[in-house]
């Protein structure tokens, strides 16, 4: 995914399908510069973690 795609889910009020490492997450900051999201695992919302904006799918 590209840094604008996931920005784009994170502000979006319809909840998207996109999951990291095979696992359903929720984008709750894109940071433009670095490449970076904040996201956690829909079961899991104290899971909070940073990872690569390229490393996350969206189905």
């Amino acid at each position: 995914m590209d840094v604008q795609r996931a920005q784009e889910i994170s502000f979006s009020p319809v909840m998207a399908n996109v999951s990291h490492n095979g696992k359903s997450i929720y984008i709750e900051h894109v940071d433009q510069q670095s490449g970076m999201a904040t996201i956690h695992p829909l079961d899991e919302p104290n899971m909070k973690q940073n990872v690569a904006v390229t490393s996350l799918i969206e189905q």
